[in-house]
């Protein structure tokens, strides 16, 4: 186990993150998926309890799952967040003055998106 100030920094990390992802459940543009991924991970190394409450989560312990089982990512939640993304960048780019803020956003989400269908959606199948 990590020192005490590394583990709180963890902790800190954990609940932030998993802050932000819950509110992405709700807010287009913001990734749930990833949030919950490095709070699982920020989780790990400083709070057992967080860890387990977040692997047997009815909403999150499938995700974490997946992902440590090959660091899948379902087709339905690559599909939910491409909506998402597309969504919120539109109402960005037809409500806001085109600017560099405006753009870095579209750019993020566009390598997150990219980044996101990269992962397998299965594991492979071995006969």
């Amino acid at each position: 186990m990590p020192p005490k100030p590394t583990r709180i920094l963890f902790g800190l990390l954990a609940y932030v993150s998993l802050g932000i992802g819950l509110i992405a459940i709700v807010v287009p543009g913001l990734p749930t998926t990833e949030f919950i991924l490095l709070a699982a991970w920020a989780a790990t190394k400083s709070s057992p309890r967080l860890s387990a409450r977040l692997e047997n989560h009815r909403l999150f312990g499938p995700i974490l799952c997946n992902w440590r089982n090959g660091k899948i990512i379902a087709r339905r939640a690559k599909v939910s967040a491409t909506v998402s993304m597309l969504l919120c960048a539109t109402l960005m780019l037809v409500m806001f003055d085109h600017g560099w803020p405006i753009y870095l956003a579209v750019a993020g989400m566009s390598l997150g998106n990219l980044w996101m269908w990269s992962r397998p959606e299965s594991l492979p199948k071995f006969s």
